[in-house]
């Protein structure tokens, strides 16, 4: 299953000619269930060759920009500059120490101080994220630059500061923008961006990253969102063409000079390197791996899981770094991401099958809490495509996932009412956005715990179910595998069962008696180019 266009993947993908026990992950751990015969596996493809010498890429980078002068070049002392970066969400999971925002941010520093810079502030781009804590933003940016900068010249963008953040202007469309005024007020804005997938970087990092409800109101709704057809096809999404809209707003105000770098497939540490490997491919080493992580993770309590995994960070290698003005740089850094991601897939499933990780864009150290689970099913594994939905419509989503009714109390508060108060009045995205969004956007308590605390806003879990809005139109139904809680599949409209062959027949009754079945193994990177 390859062309001239892709790596020979062949071995990455295979059609079971028997039934066969499948690796999965479960959360905070791991299952072996069998495939009936005829199922198709799609595995991420293997890493891409990675930089060896990651300095020179990043000096390289800087200094032979595209779209604009060299960095040092437009350098002058007295200069008011910001380096804004992407906070934990990404890379998921988190990257090995040091991390790259460290060092190319570190070259940068560097740079300036050399140019006579001492005006210089440091923002994570959190949008409406928690803040990050110090320990966060340390292992992040590193001791040193941590130490040098934190808390007055390093913080979390906080989108609730009326008197920091300021309007510029509205798109043809009314889209309005409000952006960091510490931002608009530099002279340069320096953005280090890390791109997992094709969704992140470009115009989103400043129309997201560092704006306002004002802002990100206009684009994560349930009508933009159910527009676009893949959030992974930035020509076809309709999030995309709104950040890039309101982007030529923010450049027209705004002195940006872009950094975004692309990471390899290599996302596990070696005691989980099974799980990126084809099961029909174990050796007797794999297979003792995985039954010994298996068997370990089984005795622990949930609790200690989650702290076990929350220490997993992985050895991703750099694939590409780029810098200069925004568009010619994002072009350059989808075009890394599909060389390292997109497969060939021919045909649609009637039934998709999918373990889902303990990772996470937004429980990173904290707790996957079922609205999340609902949006890393409909709104990620469901999008991730380009062409076509890997599932047909109408067909069915098999879950393998332990579904916990619990939620982290000081991360997640507005997710634990909007949990039991909204959807157990109704599950429909565009109702929940006319009758409750600005209930919980203007919620003091939500705005005091995202300010003052380690809060996501009071609106992020709307955008999460929003995220999963045209998934829940295209899929059929969603079971959930071995879930340890009823409660929240029947909340959220999922069906439930005890194992992969049980859930399949359950699907039967939706899709037909002789459905095609394929599973999407999710650990790394993986972008489906789905044709008739």
């Amino acid at each position: 299953m390859s062309n001239g266009n892709y790596p020979d993947r062949s071995d990455f993908v295979r059609i079971l000619d028997r039934s066969k026990n499948a690796i999965f992950t479960y959360g905070e751990g791991f299952l072996s269930e069998p495939l009936p015969a005829g199922t198709r596996v799609l595995y991420p493809p293997p890493p891409i060759e990675s930089i060896a010498d990651i300095d020179t890429a990043i000096e390289n980078a800087l200094e032979n920009p595209l779209g604009c002068d060299p960095f040092s070049a437009q350098l002058k002392p007295g200069m008011k500059v910001t380096i804004a970066f992407d906070d934990l969400s990404l890379p998921i999971p988190p990257m090995q120490t040091p991390d790259l925002r460290e060092r190319i941010i570190g070259k940068v520093l560097d740079k300036l101080a050399a140019a006579g810079i001492t005006d210089i502030h440091l923002i994570a781009a959190i949008a409406f994220h928690r803040k990050m804590t110090p320990s966060e933003l340390k292992r992040v940016l590193g001791k040193q630059i941590f130490n040098a900068f934190y808390p007055d010249k390093l913080y979390n963008h906080d989108a609730e500061d009326a008197e920091n953040n300021v309007y510029i202007g509205k798109t043809d469309r009314g889209e309005e923008v409000e952006i960091s005024r510490r931002v608009v007020e530099s002279d340069l804005t320096i953005y280090v961006n890390i791109n997992i997938v094709s969704l992140d970087g470009g115009h989103k990092s400043f129309s997201t990253g560092l704006s306002t409800y004002r802002t990100i109101r206009c684009h994560h709704n349930h009508h933009t969102l159910m527009r676009s057809r893949s959030y992974m096809d930035p020509n076809r999404s309709a999030l995309h063409s709104s950040c890039d809209r309101m982007g030529e707003i923010i450049e027209e105000n705004i002195n940006i000079f872009k950094i975004e770098t692309t990471i390899d497939n290599n996302s596990m540490p070696y005691w989980l390197t099974f799980l990126r490997k084809p099961f029909w491919k174990f050796n007797a080493f794999d297979k003792l791996n995985f039954a010994a992580n298996k068997l370990t993770t089984d005795l622990l309590p949930v609790s200690l899981k989650r702290q076990v995994f929350s220490k997993v960070y992985a050895p991703y290698g750099l694939t590409g770094i780029y810098a200069g003005k925004t568009e010619p740089v994002h072009e350059k850094t989808l075009e890394n991401v599909y060389r390292q991601q997109a497969v060939p897939v021919r045909g649609q499933a009637d039934i998709v099958i999918v373990g889902l990780p303990h990772t996470g864009p937004y429980h990173v150290n904290s707790i996957m809490n079922p609205i999340l689970v609902m949006c890393q099913t409909l709104g990620y594994c469901f999008n991730f495509h380009r062409g076509r939905p890997l599932i047909r419509e109408g067909g069915v989503y098999i879950v393998l996932y332990p579904l916990h009714e619990d939620f982290h109390p000081v991360h997640h508060p507005s997710y634990i009412e909007f949990y039991n108060r909204v959807l157990t009045d109704t599950i429909d995205p565009k109702t929940i956005e006319e009758k409750y969004e600005e209930e919980f956007a203007y919620n003091p308590k939500y705005i005091d715990l995202y300010r003052n605390s380690y809060a996501f806003h009071g609106v992020h879990p709307f955008y999460m179910w929003y995220w999963s809005c045209y998934g829940m139109s295209h899929v059929g139904k969603v079971i959930v595998v071995k879930p340890k809680a009823k409660r929240p599949a029947d909340i959220m409209g999922f069906d439930t069962a005890n194992s992969i062959a049980e859930a399949i027949e359950k699907a039967k009754d939706i899709v037909g008696p002789n459905p095609s079945i394929t599973n999407f193994q999710l650990l790394g990177g993986l972008l489906c180019d789905v044709t008739e």
